[in-house]
């Protein structure tokens, strides 16, 4: 995977770093596709926070 990386980086004559955060830059966003929006509410029987049975109490944690 390194390779490809470095290859990529050096075919557009980027360092690593720098290829890397311009591919999430071009990649990365900040609202849900279309697709995934219209996925709301299309499972049923997808159970809601509300609806889930009450969990029992937390388990007493060890202290450092």
């Amino acid at each position: 995977m390194e390779a490809l990386l470095a290859q990529a980086a050096q075919a557009c004559g980027l360092s690593k770093s720098r290829w890397v955060a311009e591919l999430i830059r071009q990649h990365a966003r900040d609202v849900w596709p279309a697709e995934c929006a219209t996925l709301a509410g299309a499972f049923s029987d997808f159970p809601l926070r509300d609806e889930l049975p009450l969990q029992g109490n937390d388990v007493p944690r060890i202290g450092f």
